[in-house]
């Protein structure tokens, strides 16, 4: 089941990223005025731009993470709810970018999120969601989990 759950949100990554790439290709729509936008981005690099035109290292290390953390989650019995879906959503979401690294040689980013003349956040991905919700949880699992 847990299989089931990566592909899924996988394969939604990159329906809303193909639709991105299919739609919003030189133009912006803005969703909330000064705060909000769907903008089409090729990123060649990994978070917030770093490592620009690594895609081998990237590839790599993404690929030895994404195996270590299915073969713990595959393996691990005894994990409770939270950890589980901690890992399921980090793995789903860098599966999500490792494909578009692949296939493409780089990821597909088209949320912007910004506050006008004040904040601007890099341009991100449903995966770069999943892979940062993901990790929060982890952390406050980890952090906070009590042992049964």
């Amino acid at each position: 089941m847990n299989i089931l759950f990566i592909l899924i949100i996988a394969m939604l990554d990159q329906i809303t990223k193909y639709i991105a790439k299919n739609t919003l290709a030189g133009k912006n729509i803005s969703v909330f005025k000064d705060y909000l936008e769907l903008t089409y981005v090729e990123n060649r690099g990994a978070a917030f731009g770093l490592f620009q035109n690594m895609k081998f290292l990237l590839i790599v290390i993404t690929a030895i993470v994404i195996v270590l953390m299915l073969y713990y989650l595959l393996k691990s019995k005894d994990l409770n709810k939270w950890m589980r879906i901690s890992l399921i959503l980090i793995s789903a979401g860098a599966i999500g970018n490792l494909i578009d690294r692949v296939t493409l040689g780089y990821v597909t980013d088209f949320i912007h999120f910004y506050i006008k003349d004040m904040f601007d956040w890099p341009v991100f991905n449903v995966a770069d969601i999943c892979v940062v919700c993901g990790t929060i949880l982890l952390a406050i699992n980890i952090l906070f989990a009590r042992e049964e």
